[in-house]
């Protein structure tokens, strides 16, 4: 635990699986309940936008809002539509609960249809109704437990029993209710008695809900690295969980997370490439809509037959994609592209392979099969936001595409820029300054592209390379000084020694190598036989495109 950030680490097997994080500037707020105001109602959409103080405005679907017990139906006993004009006025002040957390340029999902998480049971104060977990597949016990709960349960309310539940007694549930009835009627009170946009209820903080909702019998120990949290815990166990208060230990380290690897881990989870251990690899990439992976062989080559080599790393895959479904907590639509597999059987197995393994996911997924292009479609619940937007925000400069123009795409437009410039400028010179590998291309080999450019604008051009500058970023002005431009533009003096990589050989010498400093070409006598390799060089003579150089030893 930090003052500015709370996090915990789900690992199996030695492998992080799920990882939350809770920061003091960026709180969870999912199953917080607000009291809102209707600020408008879209009857093309079917639904409105509700106001309850957060920077945008939530969403409300009219399934959603259409209050659960209204039980009327149609002449031949269908359920009644309803439109979101015969629920919702503008105005109108509602309770609602925040069901997906707002994401990218979307606002927060809510719903009029309240739940209560306590450990062993949901209470549904909205809707009379039992449900049982799907994870309890026991039907002797799904009865029990069904059994159990419509006895205890509050009139008038619905109740989901939680996979925690499981052999549990009717006084252990019926305590765990009791204190979610109380938690109601203070809800209920400071609904009535506070004026909206309004929160009315927050859900636990992430320590409190791990030791709700992750922390049972499947849990050989917990490790904490605070007095604070430690005692924390154990107060909560005190009261739902006793028996499990000695599987809670301090570890007497400032940063638990790194004695477990964890911090490499999620730097793993954050990148687009996963790799396998057979040598074949994933590739991940999540937008807004939907997340798509790739499955590749990779450097996996297989020892028998192709067919056996791609069923291999297809099932070696789906046990690293459902890990990832978990670590990185991907929800929505998901593509699986595994590598084609043309006997049926194989698909089936893959199939039920990725079925095992996201059994041991808790958050709700559902797997559609195989399209008729052979790509594997599924979906999962989302609840809160993913690790990359926890942990990460779109690039400044390529404003998240991910990618940016190229060297020379850049040293075409900027030459258009030059050529207007001259146009329009009564200067002897242009000054450009540029990305090193950009000031590279204006350049030229041996100086030629910058020799044409001189030729069509009449004028003395002084190319730059500026380490610092952006890829796409150019600065291109009129010059009247021109010596003091022409020694801005070289980075190097006579005598200077300096370290440098040799990148390729030179086109026109074949014993000599290039080099470059800030996009500045230096030509290296015999640098040919260094190709890749960093040599130090001696410069010994200075020309307006390039400079010369020779090998010399360290300084």
């Amino acid at each position: 635990m930090d003052p500015e950030e709370t996090a915990v680490a789900v690992v199996e097997d030695q492998q992080l699986v799920e990882i939350y994080l809770e920061r003091s500037s960026n709180q969870r707020l999912a199953g917080n309940i607000f009291k809102g105001i209707v600020e408008n109602v879209l009857p093309g959409m079917q639904a409105a936008f509700v106001d309850i103080g957060l920077e945008k405005n939530s969403f409300l679907y009219v399934e959603e809002a259409v209050p659960q017990r209204v039980g009327e139906d149609d002449a031949d006993g269908e359920p009644r539509h309803y439109s979101i004009g015969e629920v919702l006025k503008e105005g109108q002040e509602i309770l609602v609960q925040i069901a997906k957390e707002p994401i990218g340029t979307k606002g927060a999902r809510v719903t009029t249809h309240l739940t209560l998480p306590g450990r062993y049971v949901v209470l549904m104060p909205t809707v009379d109704y039992v449900g049982i977990s799907r994870r309890i597949e026991s039907e002797p016990e799904r009865k029990r437990l069904k059994a159990l709960a419509e006895q205890v349960k509050p009139e008038g309310m619905g109740l989901i029993v939680r996979t925690v539940a499981e052999g549990m007694s009717q006084e252990e549930l019926a305590a765990d209710i009791k204190m979610l009835a109380k938690l109601w009627k203070k809800v209920q009170s400071k609904a009535l008695r506070s004026s909206a946009p309004q929160l009315i209820h927050k859900d636990l903080e992430l320590l409190q809900r791990i030791v709700r909702d992750t922390l049972a019998e499947n849990v050989d120990r917990v490790l904490v690295n605070s007095k604070e949290g430690y005692e924390k815990i154990q107060e909560i166990l005190d009261v739902t969980a006793p028996t499990l208060k000695n599987r809670v230990m301090i570890k007497d380290v400032k940063d638990i997370f790194f004695v477990y690897d964890i911090p490499a881990q999620m730097e793993k989870a954050l990148k687009r490439k996963v790799w396998l251990k057979s040598g074949g690899y994933l590739i991940v990439d999540q937008m807004e809509a939907l997340t798509a992976i790739d499955v590749n062989t990779g450097k996996f080559v297989g020892t028998t037959n192709l067919s056996d080599t791609v069923l291999k790393t297809n099932l070696e895959a789906t046990v690293e994609i459902a890990r990832q479904l978990r670590v990185r907590n991907i929800g929505g639509i998901i593509i699986i592209d595994f590598i084609d597999m043309d006997i049926p059987q194989h698909k089936a197995l893959v199939l039920q392979a990725l079925e095992n393994e996201l059994k041991k996911d808790k958050t709700k997924t559902n797997i559609l099969g195989f399209t008729q292009l052979g790509l594997l479609e599924m979906t999962r619940k989302k609840v809160g936001q993913g690790l990359t937007h926890v942990l990460q925000k779109d690039c400044p400069f390529c404003e998240g595409k991910g990618k940016v123009l190229s060297e020379e795409s850049v040293s075409l437009s900027a030459k258009k820029e030059i050529l207007s410039v001259s146009e329009y400028s009564g200067a002897p010179a242009i000054l450009v300054e540029a990305n090193p590998a950009v000031a590279a291309y204006l350049i030229g080999s041996g100086g030629h592209n910058l020799r044409i450019l001189e030729q069509r604008t009449g004028k003395r051009i002084v190319i730059k390379g500026v380490a610092g500058m952006r890829m796409e970023e150019t600065l291109i002005r009129p010059a009247y000084d021109l010596e003091e431009m022409e020694k801005q533009a070289v980075p190097v003096e006579i005598g200077q020694k300096i370290k440098v990589k040799v990148e390729e050989p030179h086109a026109g010498h074949n014993f000599d190598g290039i080099a470059r400093v800030e996009g500045f070409v230096i030509d290296i006598e015999g640098g040919s036989a260094l190709l890749g390799q960093e040599v130090w060089v001696e410069i010994t003579r200075i020309y307006r495109t390039y400079a010369k150089a020779v090998v010399v030893s360290a300084p």
